[in-house]
Order: structure tokens, then C-alpha cells, then sequence
């Protein structure tokens, strides 16, 4: 079965719009890449400053792959008028890992 992903980023409030503009931004840089199967960037509601970033795989040997190609690439890109990288929107983040190991759908679909 598929393995998950979930990037745990801590972002404070006066940041979570660039942190969202840089992700619609980039929005399907991810879509194509072989082994994908899902994404999402869910948006703390109330009394954290932690957004998470899921994303589910074939493989781990596709996330991987993502990891040292498309991944990389897109992470280093440089900002459009400073000729620098952007700086993190993110002051913190840990990469969870978890292997799906049963899974439903809703009856009707």
C-alpha cells in the first residue's frame, strides 16, 4: 500500500500568506511526478501556528525520487528581486512518515 508524508511546518501568523502563495504558486509541480497519489496543505483553524503538508505515495521509492528531483529543484529557486533565495516562510519543520496500512471510501463513491 501507499506511504504518507506529512511535513509539519510551524509558521507564524505574519507569514502563513507568503507560505500560501508559495505553495499555489507551485501548485503542480508535484502532480506529475511518478508515484504521486495526493496532496493537500491544511491550514491551522485555532490555537496552533502549525500548518501540515500531506502527501501520499505509491512508494517510498517514489517520494524519494520526487525528494532529489522535483522537490530539490523547486526549493531552490531565487527570489525575483533580490537575486537571493526567499527566506523560509517556515521557522521550523519535521517530516513525519507513516505506511497506509488499511484505508475506505465513502459507500456511495
Amino acid at each position: 500500500m501507499s506511504v504518507v508524508k506529512i511535513n509539519v511546518l510551524t509558521v507564524p501568523a505574519e507569514q502563513r500568506e507568503t507560505l500560501e502563495k508559495r505553495f499555489a504558486a507551485r501548485a503542480h509541480a508535484v502532480e506529475s511526478s511518478d508515484g504521486f497519489e495526493w496532496f493537500e496543505l491544511l491550514r491551522p483553524v485555532e490555537g496552533t501556528d502549525t500548518y501540515l503538508v500531506y502527501t501520499r505515495w505509491r512508494d517510498e521509492e517514489s517520494f524519494q525520487a520526487w525528494m532529489e528531483g522535483p522537490m530539490k529543484a523547486a526549493h531552490q529557486g531565487t527570489g525575483a528581486d533580490s537575486g537571493e533565495r526567499p527566506q523560509p516562510a517556515a521557522t521550523h519543520s519535521t517530516l513525519w512518515s507513516f505506511d497506509v496500512v488499511q484505508q475506505a471510501a465513502p459507500k456511495n463513491a
